[in-house]
């Protein structure tokens, strides 16, 4: 494929605006055709290629590894929740308790990658549901949201992608979530602004009411701690 010169690249692609096209991962209809050796194995090739590129000497004892190690990261670690196999089996059980009011688990650790520069996006995400009569495991919260965060994202899709699955899974609309999370293209790079963070928020059913959102706010109090 012919390349356009780098102007014209940047007119078409670049920008602050980050238009969303999907509110799915753009995936390729053969995204799963290659086993995970095969992708390994090309993007080493690939990467080894960009660091040559840079002028790096891959002779040197700390660089000789690394396009290997890069390439099993984001395979296997990184991005692997582009995969559906890796999916957490969502396991829900009758609330016998007859718990009915609303179940919130905050600060789950979020360790995403920003889709159009490919850097970190690191923050919590705040998680609440209402049950209808099935309850979920609470390490479930933190596996779908792990599930979601380890593909490259925007953060709007993603917070709307968890609430969708716990929606499924507990048979009720009435779930929340909301994600604080720092974005390293904003931090590290362009305006470098380090102390700024992005809020995204989700609300279902009854969490659309100002009286139940507002408890599910006051609940999870937004002074979010990166540690970070």
């Amino acid at each position: 494929m012919e390349l356009k010169p780098l102007k014209d690249q940047r007119e078409d692609y670049f920008g602050d605006t980050h238009t969303a096209s999907s509110p799915e991962n753009p995936l390729r209809p053969d995204a799963f055709s290659i086993p995970n050796e095969v992708k390994i194995q090309k993007i080493q090739d690939h990467f080894r290629a960009i660091m040559e590129t840079l002028g790096l000497d891959l002779t040197d004892d700390s660089l000789r590894g690394t396009p290997l190690r890069v390439a099993e990261m984001m395979v296997n670690e990184l991005f692997a929740g582009l995969d559906p196999a890796n999916m957490p089996t969502l396991s829900t059980f009758e609330n016998k308790y007859k718990y009915g009011e609303m179940l919130v688990e905050k600060n789950i650790v979020v360790y995403s990658t920003c889709e159009h520069h490919f850097l970190p996006i690191v923050g919590r995400a705040h998680i609440g549901y209402i049950s209808a009569g099935s309850v979920i495991g609470l390490s479930k919260m933190n596996r779908i949201v792990d599930y979601y965060a380890r593909r490259p994202q925007v953060q709007e899709r993603m917070t709307k992608q968890i609430v969708r699955t716990l929606q499924h899974a507990l048979g009720t609309p009435d779930v929340a979530c909301v994600i604080d999370a720092k974005h390293l293209c904003v931090n590290s790079r362009g305006i470098r602004d380090i102390d700024s963070s992005t809020v995204t928020a989700e609300y279902g059913g009854r969490f659309q009411q100002e009286a139940v959102k507002k408890e599910f706010l006051d609940l999870i109090g937004l002074n979010t701690q990166f540690g970070v």
